[in-house]
């Protein structure tokens, strides 16, 4: 997701790790082992100018989406 994103905004990762203030290596490594955490994730959000959300889709289609303020981790 995060390597696609970087390719639709014409952006590398290594630029990307810079803008959020970690180095290109440390990225990658979070990036292979799927351990970017959801505060990361709004950091490379911003750093494109674009939104993220996190939900939980519920059987009957509704969403309950998570907030900043939550400090939830993600995995992926």
């Amino acid at each position: 997701m995060i390597r696609e994103l970087g390719e639709k905004n014409n952006i590398s990762l290594v630029e990307l790790s810079r803008r959020i203030g970690q180095t290109p290596q440390n990225f990658n490594n979070k990036l292979q082992c799927g351990t970017v955490s959801y505060d990361e994730m709004i950091m490379i959000a911003e750093a494109l100018g674009v939104e993220y959300e996190q939900a939980f889709v519920l059987p009957d289609g509704s969403m309950v989406k998570s907030k900043p303020e939550n400090r939830v981790n993600i995995i992926g």
